[in-house]
């Protein structure tokens, strides 16, 4: 419970009470530079034309001054979405760009090969970063996004916030529990000075970033880490990182919708942690293991009679403090939470954290789509 509170005392509930950046539509806030900075906005896709059709469009939309365009990577579909694609950039020649993979090198991550191709098509240097399957939260998410780039006298990276939405079912609260604590140990983290990784769903950098980091060299064979790894190689390498939390500069996905799914997703994503710096994983261990702890303590001493009573009083006041914290983040991410679930929530996620560890360290055969 102490390791507990100093976490939270010291990244998590200032970043909970942070103000919120300034509205895009609120001239003078910021300097004009960011705005002037004209945008590359990298979308990779496999087989998702219902997809894009819902999120093109939506990046057309975005409301910024300077010029953008959309480099659009179709990774060897199968399905109608290079026509679409290719009728959309014919339509939109300034805007839409695409880049074409018919196959991956033997050994090479499929997604990292697809990128380093999509951003040597790039015109600019900043670069924008989402997935097929993600929509911007609003038409301010480019405009805000970018205006990263003018905190830390000058960020070579922004990190950004995806949402996952709301639907029916106790594994979408666990979801969106799960991508609440994710956002706020990286997100905080990387506030207070030490960065250790991003979701390629909502990330920017400069072209000059992603050479300082040899792009994805070191990790290219490793199946996933096109967003994590590359934030640890630029930390390695010296460039500043920034935070965007603003509910309009985030980004919203569709959830896992089974277990089996979400299951696949998590083993992928927890993967690359094997390659983050030790300090990075000595920082995340420790809050992993007070929680996972705490938990097992509270099963262990359920069956010694003479602990009931402080053991109900620790849980309780934990449980508590918990989640009132826990719930201040949700509303400064706009990702809610069921407050009443919080500590059945909290305590299925770490084991199942658990259970994803002991599964990777047992099979460490994963697959890309």
């Amino acid at each position: 419970m102490l390791v507990q509170f100093v976490y939270a005392a010291y990244f998590f509930w200032p970043f909970a009470r942070r103000p919120s950046e300034a509205g895009a539509e609120e001239p003078g806030s910021y300097p004009a530079g960011p705005d002037a900075e004209p945008v590359s906005i990298v979308v990779c896709a496999r087989n998702e034309l219902d997809n894009l059709r819902r999120l093109l469009p939506l990046l057309l939309r975005q409301d910024y001054p300077a010029d953008f365009e959309i480099v659009l990577i179709d990774d060897r579909s199968d399905d109608e979405t290079f026509l679409y694609a290719q009728q959309l950039a014919q339509y939109y020649p300034e805007k839409v760009r695409l880049v074409t993979i018919t196959n991956t090198p033997d050994g090479f991550a499929p997604k990292k090969y697809a990128l380093t191709l999509g951003i040597k098509a790039t015109r600019y240097n900043h670069l924008l970063f989402t997935d097929a399957d993600c929509i911007p939260a609003t038409d301010q998410w480019l405009r805000l996004m970018q205006r990263g780039f003018s905190q830390q006298h000058g960020a070579d990276l922004v990190l950004g916030f995806s949402a996952y939405t709301e639907a029916p079912g106790f594994l979408n609260q666990l979801i969106r529990y799960e991508t609440l604590l994710t956002a706020v140990q990286y997100l905080s983290f990387a506030w207070r000075g030490w960065p250790y990784m991003g979701v390629g769903r909502n990330l920017a950098y400069t072209r000059a970033c992603f050479t300082a980091t040899k792009g994805f060299a070191s990790h290219i064979r490793q199946l996933s880490g096109d967003d994590d790894l590359l934030v640890q190689d630029a930390v390695r390498y010296g460039q500043r990182v920034a935070v965007v939390a603003d509910p309009s500069a985030h980004t919203l996905s569709e959830p896992a919708a089974t277990w089996a799914v979400w299951w696949h997703q998590k083993r992928r994503h927890l993967s690359a942690g094997r390659a983050y710096r030790l300090a990075d994983r000595l920082r995340v261990g420790t809050f992993m293991m007070a929680n996972l702890l705490f938990h097992w303590s509270t099963v262990l001493l359920l069956f010694s009679l003479n602990n009931w009573i402080p053991l109900a009083v620790v849980y309780l006041l934990r449980t508590l403090f918990v989640s009132a914290v826990y719930a201040r983040l949700s509303r400064r991410l706009h990702q809610p939470v069921v407050v009443g679930l919080l500590p059945v929530l909290d305590a299925v996620y770490f084991f199942q954290y658990l259970a994803l560890g002991i599964s990777l360290f047992l099979n460490r055969n994963l697959r890309w789509k």
